[in-house]
């Protein structure tokens, strides 16, 4: 049994040094492939920290009374993080801390400036603002909670009605992003896995005359098979180690051209950090197309 998987494995060798112009010719089909892969890799991790960045932009406020105090505030944060698991976080505004925005914000107007200092004391009231996931009906919920719970005759108003048709047209638009990713990407593997069949189709047709010897001379299925299953992997593993190192070259030099587009997202260190998931799919993808195309192509000729 081990002295037919080495003749196997040598033969497999042989067959891709032997074919040395198809053979580069697969791993080229299969490294175009992989890379336009690990590109849609690249684009879900650029669209995740878009729509993360919208998402954490969109907020709802529930002002509270003038006179609340801050520790009566700060327990209805508590008791809503409680209440509603799909809050991601709450922040707590005070008086002063809102007066103090919104100098900074109108700097420059002074109109609102003359007219804060017409009222004579801080008009505003203190706030939380609360980021949910996204969702309207997320951030709804939230808002009814506010307005029917125990704490509600602490609350002024909650904003959500202003802010709703706002947050169903971002929700919306995060949505159709991924929703885009998912279907291009899905058609990108589709065309892919077809080129690259065709092309080891092209490497195991130069090769029939003989697979047809090894038939003749009673060959197993099995022992035809194996070297060509074999070249599929060495195609798969060929193309995964050009394509690991092209992807890493790529996101450092792309890197500081993308951080001055989206800043606050580095393209090397989104590649570092998910560098197993890199190497899992493009060698997964490279191995598996690469096989699964060498035995289809393989069976049809052991059938005829």
């Amino acid at each position: 049994m081990l002295t037919k998987f080495n003749r196997i494995i040598k033969f497999a060798f042989n067959d891709f040094s032997r074919n040395k112009g198809i053979s580069i010719a697969a791993v080229f089909v299969l490294v175009v492939t992989i890379m336009l892969v690990t590109g849609l890799l690249f684009f879900q991790g650029i669209a995740g920290y878009l729509t993360s960045q919208i998402q954490d932009k969109i907020d709802i406020a529930a002002y509270f009374k003038d006179g609340t105090t801050e520790q009566e505030i700060l327990d209805v944060k508590n008791k809503i993080l409680e209440i509603s698991p799909n809050i991601k976080s709450v922040e707590y505004v005070s008086k002063d801390q809102a007066l103090e925005a919104f100098n900074e914000k109108h700097q420059d107007n002074a109109v609102l400036a003359r007219a804060l200092e017409e009222v004579g004391n801080n008009p505003f009231l203190p706030s939380l603002n609360i980021t949910t996931s996204g969702d309207p009906i997320q951030y709804e919920e939230v808002s009814n909670i506010l307005q029917t719970s125990d704490f509600s005759k602490l609350i002024e108003k909650v904003d959500f009605s202003q802010k709703k048709d706002t947050i169903e047209k971002i929700y919306s638009i995060t949505s159709n992003i991924n929703k885009f990713g998912l279907l291009f990407g899905a058609v990108l593997i589709l065309v892919a896995m077809l080129v690259v069949f065709n092309t080891v189709k092209l490497a195991i047709e130069h090769s029939k005359d003989e697979i047809s010897t090894m038939r003749i001379v009673g060959a197993s299925d099995w022992f035809i098979r194996g070297p060509f299953i074999i070249q599929g992997v060495i195609y798969g593993v060929a193309a995964f180690l050009i394509c690991i190192l092209l992807s890493a070259l790529f996101a450092y030099l792309l890197s500081s051209k993308i951080s001055l587009i989206l800043p606050g997202f580095n393209l090397f260190s989104y590649f570092l950090t998910n560098f197993w998931i890199f190497v899992l799919i493009q060698l997964g993808f490279g191995i598996g197309v690469g096989v699964i195309s060498s035995f289809i192509v393989v069976k049809k000729h052991l059938e005829v």
